[in-house]
């Protein structure tokens, strides 16, 4: 007999937070791509290979500045004083972050010349600042998510994202174009470059400071170190198995600037590579806007009978929307390449394979969810891990074979070897009933649809955006007629 997971109220809760979460991401992510065609029609190859290297380490490093905190937040203000949790976690992240902000600004000159960049450790400094004051808003963010507070989130975040946005713009385009005024000439200097935009982000990294002072004093600013040794015993190992997905995510565009050979431009290519990631982001985005309302809700539903029953409706659900956002995204490429500037087409082929990647990333932080509920964070460690070690290692060896496209390929295969770990532990120390059937059946037919599409690819271009809209149309109605997702969602 067959089981269905319909869209019960938890489920469509979910559902209503992630849609708001997913305004306050999409607006903020909207914006941030607005500057990917200006960074890419500003600057070349290379310069914009300096933007995608020095973000790639942001990755690794905010992990270990927020150390699972935020997570560690969740679980003890799940059962204590959410006040008290508050106040240990924000002091404990506060102190961290000046003493790396201090340490940094001391050691930028060495650590420059280790990182290639020996003309400009000002960069590092700026990078410091940013990380720093990022990691110390990171849980009156993760209050407003636990006090299911997404529209003060959504407003803070915009308004971050639109003084980056206003800056980028203002030294990037503004500026050049009207530098012979005086007054432009005192504040901008073009052999700055690319570093304006790491002083834009650093402007809008204060401002959020700025604008979440009222809150952040308006709670008690208490620490209970016993209680703090709790939460960093359960943190931990999340933060160790963060860092090691992060590897996971950036260790491409570490190596690859030192794995390609110096007369294949490594700096060029990282360009191109990180130009064409950020179409696949549109993946990640709906990833980030799910994982912001889920893991609250997990751990706020985990008491309740079914609960691993919703655990397994949200995975069918979230697969869903991510085959058809894998669709979305390359049936209309043809359109979607017109985003970064004509001289990075030539990495396009890794957006298909870096949107299945994401997917599988969110399947994997879907599945990953046993081991916080239960308390075994320590499977998180050895599996992150184990994928941190393909992903070195078959990036170390393949990149000088297949350059960048190598580097997509180990994405996917990573995060489907976490996901097979996964799912096996889970299964042993916390089952959930996912229908795996059907799953499996819906990615079969969206990844036969994709195939279709690809080789029976048009030189029209009208034509073939013609032949994949159908193609997506019967895709988007056949799940819609297996699950009624419409009617379930428009159902009080």
């Amino acid at each position: 007999m067959r089981t269905e997971y319909p869209l019960s109220n938890p489920i469509q809760k979910l559902a209503g937070q992630t849609a708001i979460y997913g305004l306050c991401s999409m607006a903020p992510r909207f914006l941030n791509y607005l500057l990917v065609p200006l960074h890419t029609g500003v600057f070349d190859k290379a310069g914009y290979g300096v933007i995608t290297d020095l973000y790639a380490y942001v990755t690794f490093l905010v992990i270990f500045l927020t150390y699972g905190m935020e997570t560690g937040f969740f679980r003890f203000a799940q059962n204590m004083d959410k006040n008290r949790v508050y106040g240990t976690a924000f002091v404990s992240l506060l102190t961290t972050s000046l003493l790396f902000i201090a340490l940094v600004t001391v050691f930028a000159g060495p650590l420059a010349v280790k990182m290639d960049y020996v003309g400009h450790p000002e960069y590092l400094v700026w990078f410091a600042w940013i990380l720093g004051l990022d990691a110390i808003s990171a849980i009156p963010f993760a209050r407003f998510r636990l006090d299911e507070r997404p529209l003060r989130f959504a407003f803070y975040k915009l308004s971050s994202v639109a003084v980056n946005v206003l800056f980028n713009l203002f030294f990037l385009w503004f500026c050049p174009r009207y530098a012979d005024s005086g007054w432009i000439q005192k504040i901008y200097h073009p052999e700055v470059g690319v570093g304006y935009v790491f002083v834009a982000n650093l402007i809008a990294s204060a401002t959020t400071i700025l604008l979440l002072l009222p809150e952040i004093l308006r709670h008690k600013a208490c620490f209970e170190f016993g209680l703090w040794k709790r939460i960093v015993a359960y943190s931990l190992p999340l933060m160790v198995a963060g860092l090691a997905g992060a590897v996971n995510e950036v260790i491409d565009r570490v190596l690859l600037k030192y794995r390609l050979p110096e007369d294949a431009h490594p700096m060029e290519q990282l360009g191109v590579y990180g130009a064409n990631i950020k179409i696949a982001v549109l993946m990640v985005l709906f990833f980030q806007m799910f994982r912001y309302a889920a893991e609250p809700f997990f751990f706020n539903n985990a008491k309740e009978k079914d609960s691993r029953e919703t655990i397994a409706a949200v995975m069918k659900y979230f697969i869903m929307f991510c085959l058809l956002i894998f669709l979305g995204v390359t049936f209309y490429l043809d359109l979607v390449r017109y985003f970064i500037s004509a001289k990075f087409w030539e990495g396009l082929g890794v957006v298909p394979v870096m949107l299945l990647a994401y997917m599988c990333l969110g399947i994997y932080y879907n599945l990953s969810i046993w081991f916080k509920l239960s308390n075994q964070t320590g499977y998180g460690l050895m599996i992150a891990s184990v994928g941190a070690a393909v992903s070195i290692a078959g990036n170390w060896f393949l990149i000088p074979v297949w350059g960048y496209h190598a580097s997509a390929w180990m994405h996917l295969a990573c995060y489907t070897v976490m996901i097979a770990i996964t799912w096996r532990l889970g299964r042993r120390h916390y089952p959930v009933p996912y229908p795996l059937k059907r799953i499996t059946l819906y990615v079969v037919i969206a990844l036969a649809l994709y195939m279709l599409a690809y080789f029976t690819k048009m030189e029209n271009i009208a034509l073939n955006l013609l032949k994949n809209t159908i193609l997506f149309i019967i895709f988007a109605f056949y799940l819609n007629r297996k699950e009624n997702l419409l009617k379930q969602i428009l159902k009080p």
